[in-house]
C-alpha cells in the first residue's frame, strides 16, 4: 500500500463540490494540496477552510484550465510552495445541456474548451513533473462519457473527449511510471452547472456525495503501483425507481 503522507497534489476546480471533496480526503490522508479557480478570492477561501479540518496543508491558486499559461502557472506555484508534486487530479468543468438546435457557438466552445482542452491543459502543464514524481494523473470524466442523451451534444462530446483522451494517455505514460486513470461518476450531489444540493437527509441523499469521490481517489493512490484501474465507473447504489 502506497503511504501518501507528505505528498503533493494539485486539483482544478477544487475549490467546491467534487474537486473540495477530493481536496478534503487527500488532506486527511497527509497529502497537501494546491486547488485552482477561476476566483482567487474562492480558491484562497477553500484553502483556509480545508486546513481548520486537517492537519495538512493547502493553496490557493487563480487559474483558469481554459489556458495553458495559467496551468503552467499553477504547477509552478504548486512545486515552489511543496517542493514536489505527486497528483494531478483534472476536475473543473462545467456543463451546458440543450437540444442542437438551441446550443448556441458560445456554449458549445464553453463546453469543450474548460472539459476537454482543459484536461489536455493540465496533462501537458504537469506531465514533466509527474515522471520526476513516478505520479498520478486523474481526470474527472463522467458516465456521460460513455452514455449519450437528448440535449447532451457539448456535454457528451467533451466527456466522451476526456474518456477517450485520459485512456490514450495511460497507454503514452505508463513506461514512465506515471499511472493514469479517469473517474466516471454518475449522479453527483455537488452544485455543478448551478445546482443547488440540499442536506444529506433530503431527497438527494440517494446521489453519490463529494466524499465519496474523495474516498475513491485515496484508494486509487494507495493502491501498489502494479495494478492500475485506468477507467472507474461509480454509480448511485440505490437511484429511486421510475
Amino acid at each position: 500500500m502506497q503511504n501518501l503522507n507528505n505528498k503533493t497534489a494539485l486539483i482544478t476546480g477544487g475549490s467546491k463540490g467534487i474537486g473540495y471533496g477530493v481536496a478534503e480526503a487527500l488532506m486527511k490522508a497527509g497529502v497537501n494540496v494546491a486547488i485552482t479557480s477561476r476566483s482567487l478570492t474562492n480558491a484562497e477561501s477553500a484553502a483556509a477552510e480545508l486546513e481548520k479540518n486537517t492537519n495538512a496543508k493547502a493553496l490557493g491558486i487563480k487559474a483558469d484550465v481554459r489556458n495553458l499559461v495559467d496551468q503552467e502557472e499553477a504547477v509552478r506555484h504548486t512545486i515552489e510552495k511543496f517542493g514536489q508534486l505527486d497528483y494531478v487530479i483534472a476536475n473543473a468543468g462545467i456543463g451546458h445541456f440543450g437540444s442542437i438546435t438551441s446550443l448556441t457557438d458560445h456554449d458549445w466552445r464553453e463546453t469543450i474548451d474548460t472539459n476537454l482542452t482543459g484536461v489536455f491543459y493540465s496533462a501537458k502543464a504537469s506531465v514533466e513533473a509527474l515522471k520526476d514524481t513516478q505520479g498520478y494523473f486523474i481526470s474527472i470524466s463522467s458516465l456521460a462519457g460513455t452514455n449519450f442523451f437528448a440535449g447532451g451534444a457539448a456535454y457528451n462530446a467533451s466527456k466522451f473527449g476526456v474518456t477517450g483522451f485520459t485512456q490514450a494517455m495511460m497507454l503514452d505514460l505508463r513506461n514512465d511510471g506515471v499511472s493514469v486513470s479517469t473517474i466516471m461518476p454518475g449522479s453527483v450531489s455537488t452544485h455543478f452547472n448551478g445546482h443547488d444540493p440540499h442536506q444529506e437527509e433530503s431527497d438527494e441523499a440517494w446521489k453519490i456525495q463529494k466524499e465519496d469521490i474523495g474516498e475513491l481517489v485515496v484508494d486509487l493512490f494507495k493502491m501498489n503501483k502494479r495494478s492500475l484501474p485506468s477507467k472507474v465507473e461509480i454509480r448511485p447504489s440505490r437511484p429511486p425507481q421510475k
